[in-house]
This record gives C-alpha cells, structure tokens and sequence, in this order.
C-alpha cells in the first residue's frame, strides 16, 4: 500500500485530461507559478483553498485517492524513441541499429520514484546510446529513459540533440556569452561549442540511464 503525494495525483490528474501547468492556471484561476511549484514538489503542502479548487475542478477527492493499493500493479509501456536523424555523431540515438531496445514495461509507482519530474507518462521514451564517448555514465548499447516534452535547455544536463543531420547524447552546459558547450563524459573526447549559427535542436531530456557490467 503507498501513500499517493498530491504533487503525484494533481499530475495524474493532468495527464489524464491533457493539461500543462499554463492552461491547469488559466482554467482555475490561479498563477501558473503556483501550480509549476505543486507538481515540481517545491511547494509541499499546498493552500487549503487550492486544494479544494483543485477537486473541485477536477470533480475528485485527494483524501480519498491518497491511499491507493493499485497503484504498484498499474503498469505502463515505455516504447522506442522514434525520431528520424542521422546515421552520424558518437553517443548518439541509431534508428534501426542491431541490439535496439524497443520497450520497457514500469509501473507508476516505480515513475513515481525514480523519475518523478517528468513532463508526463505520455512523453516518456526509452533510447539506446551507442558509441564509447559517454562511457563512465552508460556503455554503447544500454537503455537510457528520455522525456520528449522537454525540447529546451532548462538546465544543464544530459540531453538528446541534433546538430543538422547529426544526432547526439551528451551533458550541455551554458557558458554565457559563449554558447553551449557539449560535454562527453569520456575524457578523451574533446568538448566543442553550440554556436547559434548553427542548426540545433533539444530532442529530449535524459531522465535516467543504465551503466552494463559484461561478466
């Protein structure tokens, strides 16, 4: 039995009727800054009477979902990253490579715990990283689990990308006044600059990666 946080049924909640932190705002009246915090967990314990506008709203009771015995046994398919880019550029994404994986099966507990900032169950994907430039973090051929609805920098971190025709997965780090530079975990790899010249594009956050052992 677990106990569902309201950060987590407001997000379901928001799945389930397709909406974002903007349009939840507009229809309820409220700053999107305030509900952005709620479904982040910045804010822990929302104002009582948001909670209540939130039901009411939504025409469902968080006391009555908060304890939820199926939560564990709901699960989710995750399927294969399918965007098209090239056949070029190390610790990328390969469409069609021998070895792909294709699916993972999870439950929303499990998302709940281990990825739970994500942009929703929807944009979740897994890819496959292929090449040695990130080793130290993920070996060519392990699964790492993207979210597609993330198509900007909002921070530093790892991020699927194209670069014209050449897709990559790599760590992208902000220099002001430079650019962004793009960072491979194996060090024997030089880093080099995103210019803005340049045909970029954010493909996908990566959330979570899995680092093989071969015995």
């Amino acid at each position: 039995m677990c106990v569902m946080q309201f950060k987590q049924w407001l997000k379901l909640m928001m799945e389930q009727r397709g909406l974002n932190s903007a349009t939840l705002a507009d229809a309820i009246d409220e700053n999107q800054p305030t509900i952005y915090r709620i479904i982040t967990g910045e804010t822990k314990n929302p104002r009582l009477q948001i909670v209540k506008k939130l039901e009411y709203f939504f025409k469902a009771d968080y006391n009555k979902s908060m304890t939820n015995q199926n939560t564990d046994s709901d699960t989710i398919d995750i399927n294969k990253y399918q965007a098209v880019i090239g056949s070029k550029g190390d610790g990328m994404l390969r469409r069609g490579n021998a070895g792909e994986i294709t699916r993972l099966e999870v439950t929303k507990l499990w998302i709940s715990k281990n990825v739970p900032e994500n942009s929703g169950e929807h944009n979740l994907a897994v890819a496959t990283g292929f090449g040695d430039s990130m080793c130290g973090m993920f070996n060519s051929g392990d699964p790492l689990l993207v979210d597609t609805g993330v198509t900007d920098i909002e921070y530093d971190g790892v991020y699927l990308f194209r670069v014209g025709v050449e897709g990559f997965i790599k760590t992208l780090q902000r220099i002001p006044g430079e650019g962004i530079r793009v960072i491979s975990e194996n060090k024997k790899y030089e880093s080099w600059t995103i210019k803005d010249t340049m045909d970029f594009e954010v493909l996908a956050r990566v959330l979570k990666v899995w680092a093989s052992n071969t015995f």
